[in-house]
Parts: C-alpha cells; structure tokens; sequence
C-alpha cells in the first residue's frame, strides 16, 4: 500500500496558480494558432511584397543618390512595371483573341475535312448538318452551358480576388521600397549596436541578390526574346514579336517548368502555319536552352546568384511545398541571399592537396588496392590459397 494524504492536508498553493497558468497558456497558443492561419493570406502577400521591395530597391537607390525623392523614384519604377506588364497582357490577349476567332471562323472547314477523312476510311455518310443539329439537341451541351454559366461567377469572383491581392501587395511593396530607410532605423532602434550591424549586412545581400536576381532574369529573357523573335519572323509565324516576349518572361521567371509552357504557344501558332514549323521552333528552343544553361546563364549569374543548379532546384521544390507558386518565385533569391549570409559568417579551411579531392587516385594506388583485395580474399576461410593443388599429397 502507498503512503495515503494525511486527513488535513490542503492543496498547495502553487498548484491552482499552476494550473491556471497551463490554461492560460493553451488559450494563447489556441489564439495564435487560430490568428495565424485566419491571417496566412496576408502573410503570404506581406512576404511577396518585401521581396518586391528588395528587387526594385537598387533602382530606387540609384534614383535616390541622383536627387530624386525616394517615394517619387519607388512611384516612377511601379509605374514602369505597371505599363509594360499592361502592354504585354493586351499584347498577348489581342493575339489570344485573334486566334480564337480565326479558329472559329475555319472550324467549319476543319470539320468537313474530318467528315470527309471518316466517310472515305469507313464508308460512312456522315453530314455536317446532322453532326450540328446532333449537338445543339444533345442533354450534354445543355449540362455545359449551365456549369459554364456558374463557372463565369467563380472565375468573376476568383479575379476580383487576385486583383485585391494584386493591389495589396503592390501597396506593401511601395511603401517598404519608399520608406527602406526608416524601416531600417526603425528594426535597428530595437537591436543593441553589435546586431545592428548584421542586420544591416543581411538586408543589403538580401538587397543585392534579389535584385541580381531579378536583373539578371530581366536580361536573360531580353536575349532570349530576340533570339526567338528572330526565328519566328524568319518563319513569318504571326504575332512574332508577342510570342517572343512570352517566351523570354515565362521561361525565365517560371522556374523548372517555365521553358517548356514557354515554347508550347510558339509552336501552337506555328503549327497553324505549317507543321514542320512547329518542328523547327521545337529544335530551336531545345538547342537555345542548352546555350542559355551552359553559356549564357553562368557568365550572368556568376555575381549576382551563382548557386548550383541541385539547390536551386531544391529550393523551387521546397519553396512550392511550402507556399506553392509564390515560394517557386522566391525560392531561389532567398537560398541566394542565406547562401550569401552564410558565407560572410562560415569560416572556412584551405583544402588538402590530396588526389583524391580531385576525383582520381595516386599512380600507386591501383596496385595497393589489388594487394588489399587479394589478401582480404586469401583470408577467407575455406578460400584456396597460391600454391594449393587440387589433388591430396601422397
């Protein structure tokens, strides 16, 4: 039996203000968790926003240093960006446009094309008339058009959506570029002067990688652009000067995947044209991209985001697990900017002239690995060793 509670022992004192203060503690952890995920949408805008900043700040700088008011200069680099990315939206959608409506108006044909492939394969008398008046009747075009009609209100609703988080994060943005010098002071009022100075170092590598990054991605899709739009005048594929500007921004600033939904649409269209121009925008893209990975890409990146390609596709993957399409965007400036930051702080130790850091092996070495080899099999037990014969002695 274990000893038992005297008859007039109280509770101790401690023990309600300790349970009170579990309780409050599982409260404020239950708020918190709740707050956080009730706020992760801005949190995601505010963090897309602070890259922003930092991509534009190099410019905003250089603007500030020449007189410039740093609210003027944030306000003239958005409006910039603003007018080339509404330039090229109607750029691409008046292309989109054209399209649809030039394959509206040869459906018809196509599709008597069709007919007349099925009637002469199979020896059927199939009409177009009736394939249409089929259709218009048909309890699955009725199903279509009514999803459509309530899919107009989602897609209607999921665009104002976008456009509030578009307009968020362009907000943020502006003011975090406009007002970098205060918010600096204001983090570094809060830090003793030691830490000062390290936050000050991380928030210019961070300045300058995402910038670099960002640059350097500007210039690649510039070159990658004229290549492209040389090939397709030459091919005299329509709306050459559009598909090359989709083709330098998607397959720069999509990263892994941005290459290929890049080449897809120039191929489309040259398609339409003639097949085997299809064929040659494929080959071009595919050697281009060999080029711009071997050649051009190292001798741009090399100051500004030079990261091995595993980590950069480990970061893409990472940053998508963790916050989808927006950590693929900024995946690789913040592994550029932490690789950075680690590496003013890592001390690092001069390597040992060892061949075998090199990848190869001394002239002696293949020898010795043969000794050792041979020995560890002649000690085996029950292995035959040099000079054993097969027969008994007599």
């Amino acid at each position: 039996m274990g000893p038992t509670a005297a008859p007039g022992a109280r509770m101790p004192r401690w023990l309600p203000r300790a349970m009170v203060l579990a309780l409050a503690l599982i409260a404020v952890f239950q708020l918190g968790s709740w707050a956080f995920h009730q706020l992760t949408g801005l949190l995601i805008n505010v963090l897309i926003a602070f890259f922003l900043a930092l991509a534009v700040e190099p410019a905003v700088s250089w603007m500030a240093a020449r007189g410039v008011r740093r609210g003027l200069g944030t306000f003239l680099v958005f409006l910039g960006i603003l007018v080339a990315g509404a330039g090229f939206v109607t750029l691409l959608g008046s292309m989109l446009a054209g399209q649809i409506v030039k394959i509206v108006e040869d459906f018809p044909n196509y599709l008597d094309s069709v007919i007349n492939w099925i009637n002469a394969h199979f020896d059927t008398e199939l009409r177009r008339v009736d394939i249409q008046e089929g259709l218009l009747r048909s309890d699955w075009l009725r199903t279509y058009v009514q999803n459509s009609a309530t899919g107009v209100l989602d897609v209607s609703a999921q665009v104002l959506g976008g456009l509030f988080q578009l307009l968020t994060v362009a907000l943020f943005s502006f003011y975090f570029a406009a007002d970098g010098p205060r918010l600096r002071r204001t983090v570094c009022s809060l830090l003793p002067p030691a830490r000062q100075a390290e936050v000050l170092r991380a928030w210019e590598i961070a300045v300058n990688k995402t910038g670099g990054y960002l640059y350097s991605r500007g210039l690649m899709a510039l070159v990658s652009g004229l290549a492209h739009f040389v090939l397709l005048e030459f091919l005299e594929v329509p709306y050459a000067p559009v598909l090359a500007v989709w083709v330098g921004l998607v397959s720069q600033f999509i990263p892994t995947i941005g290459t290929y939904l890049a080449g897809a649409l120039p191929m489309l269209i040259a398609f339409t044209v003639d097949p085997w121009y299809a064929l040659w925008v494929l080959i071009f893209v595919v050697i281009y991209q060999q080029f711009e990975n071997y050649v051009l890409q190292p001798k741009l990146t090399a100051r500004t985001v030079d990261i091995h390609p595993a980590v950069a596709f480990g970061s893409v993957v990472a940053g998508t697990a963790l916050l989808g399409a927006v950590g693929a965007l900024i995946a690789i400036p913040a592994v550029a900017t932490l690789q950075a930051f680690l590496g003013a702080y890592v001390k690092r130790y001069d390597v040992t002239d060892d061949p075998r850091v090199h990848g190869h092996r001394g002239p002696g070495d293949g020898p010795r690995m043969l000794m050792r080899a041979r020995r560890l099999w002649i000690g085996r037990p029950g292995a035959a060793r040099p000079g054993d014969s097969d027969t008994e002695p007599s």
